[in-house]
């Protein structure tokens, strides 16, 4: 029914009720493919970044025991202390970054952190700078606080890594906030060492704030472990650490992430979470103290089969003659798809419907993405051959 009709028949007029951030919002892209081919029984859907993995027994059975023992009441605010003490525990010991459990933020997934860092920090027309292809949410959060996204479009040839000239250049006197999403959803690329040092050459001596989105630092690939911006020098005190549980240690379900930072933004986040959230859910804290306590192994386990199946795929892609970057974090490939003369939406559109295969398409990670596909490989290894040989079966009609 139009507004026109609602009026005409009593209704309300919702256009005109909405906040126009939300009219603006663009649908998920991922979520769209994802329904479509819920609707097809026989689809392999390679959509999702969901571990396919069961959560590891010993998390499984923390949280069982922590509601055998009657612990269903809120938490803190932050979260459970002794949770935000293992996680200072577990960023020294991993990551090489120390922080006081005051400046930890327990939350609901690292998309809750996202929110509450770009809402604590960005007022109506300052500027956020988002490398691209990139995840959904960053955009549309900003949009939402009346912040203006700056996009920098990052290139296969480069490696997808945001480049220090590319950065001076997006640089306004209305720029707050850079976020680093790195490893990265969905390209894959990674920022080493060398590379974070030379972002971080530009951002000394600003006052810029960087979101540093390391939901992906345990999947990383090759000899090199993942480098945290928060480690340079000077960097610590203008970098907010988002990191949570659902992909290292297969908890998606549990809903549960966390921020590190400077005690002030962090408690300016604080605020913002006791007002919408009050407190991330208390079982999967209680597991959460058991996933970073214990689950080491099991999460080296997963990241080894998650090593096999990215060498297994981009090697079949490949082979199929689509051109791959080869990915070295996170558990996507992200191949150019360009070349059928068809623009990614459509490509993805007619593999689903012709061989029932679901892969987003890659401008719903930015209009940067365009040309390209993400497919996951967070399933099994049987899944990924039969949606390959579909795949190829789908290339080949068309050469």
């Amino acid at each position: 029914m139009s507004t026109e009709q609602n009026l005409m028949a009593g209704g309300m007029d919702y256009d005109a009720l909405l906040s126009r951030g939300v009219r603006e919002m663009r649908p998920s892209g991922i979520r769209r493919f994802f329904d479509l081919a819920a609707e097809m029984p026989h689809c392999i859907s390679l959509g999702v970044g969901e571990p396919d993995f069961k959560t590891p027994w010993n998390i499984r059975d923390a949280a069982i025991r922590s509601l055998e023992m009657g612990r269903t009441r809120y938490t803190a605010n932050a979260g459970l202390k002794e949770l935000r003490e293992e996680i200072t525990v577990y960023l020294r010991r991993r990551m090489g970054l120390t922080y006081d459990p005051k400046e930890i933020l327990v939350t609901v997934g690292g998309s809750e952190a996202i929110d509450a860092a770009i809402r604590a920090l960005v007022s109506p027309g300052d500027e956020v700078i988002i490398p691209e292809p990139c995840f959904v949410c960053y955009e549309p959060i900003t949009v939402l606080t009346g912040g203006v996204p700056v996009h920098i479009a990052t290139k296969a040839e480069e490696g997808f890594r945001l480049t220090k000239e590319a950065l001076a250049a997006a640089i306004s006197p209305r720029t707050k906030l850079l976020v680093l999403p790195f490893p990265n959803n969905p390209t894959g690329a990674v920022m080493d060492a060398d590379d974070l040092e030379e972002i971080a050459s530009v951002l000394r001596g600003t006052n810029i704030m960087v979101l540093s989105d390391e939901i992906y630092a345990e999947l990383t690939y090759g000899s090199a472990r993942h480098v945290s911006i928060a480690t340079l020098p000077g960097m610590r005190e203008r970098t907010i650490v988002v990191n949570g549980f659902s992909k290292t240690y297969a908890m998606t379900g549990w809903r549960l992430g966390y921020a590190a930072g400077p005690g002030p933004v962090i408690k300016s986040m604080t605020k913002i979470h006791q007002s919408c959230i009050m407190s991330a859910p208390t079982t999967s804290q209680y597991a959460a103290i058991s996933a970073l306590k214990f689950a080491d192994e099991e999460v080296a386990a997963m990241r080894d089969e998650y090593n096999r199946r990215r060498r297994y795929v981009v090697s079949k892609l490949r082979g199929m003659g689509l051109p791959c970057f080869e990915p070295l974090g996170a558990f996507y490939v992200f191949p150019y798809i360009g070349g059928f003369g068809m623009t990614s939406e459509e490509f993805c559109e007619a593999l689903l419907k012709e061989e029932e295969v679901a892969i987003i398409p890659g401008d719903a990670f930015g209009k940067n993405g365009e040309g390209y596909a993400r497919i996951s490989y967070a399933y099994s290894v049987e899944h990924l051959r039969t949606a390959m040989e579909r795949l190829q079966h789908f290339i080949e009609r068309r050469r």
